[in-house]
């Protein structure tokens, strides 16, 4: 991700997002250990065997949420999701990141 974590950090901090939903991110072993940003928490999947269409869900720490793992077969797309806690007197939010190679049919 190089130079565009600059870019997704920076935004973040002026526009104030509390969830970043990236696709068809590359990253490798070798970001690792700079993907995290302050104030937020990295969700990520990586396309297993195969290159690029990996995923990741940035949720600002402030927010109550866990990971859904729905025991859907995923094979053919990548999916991430998580439930944030609502208020008292609204219901809990599902946001989801997914991917679906260009050449895979509806």
């Amino acid at each position: 991700m190089g130079n565009k974590q600059v870019e997704v950090e920076t935004c973040t901090c002026l526009q104030g997002y509390d969830l970043i939903g990236i696709t068809e991110m590359w990253w490798d072993g070798s970001y690792d250990g700079n993907l995290g940003m302050q104030g937020h928490r990295l969700f990520r999947k990586d396309r297993q065997g195969r290159q690029g269409g990996d995923i990741a869900l940035y949720v600002n720490d402030q927010l109550e949420r866990m990971e859904l793992h729905l025991g859907m077969d995923e094979e053919l797309t990548e999916s991430l999701w998580v439930r944030i806690k609502g208020s008292t007197r609204s219901g809990d939010n599902t946001v989801g990141v997914r991917y679906r190679p260009p050449d895979q049919e509806d």
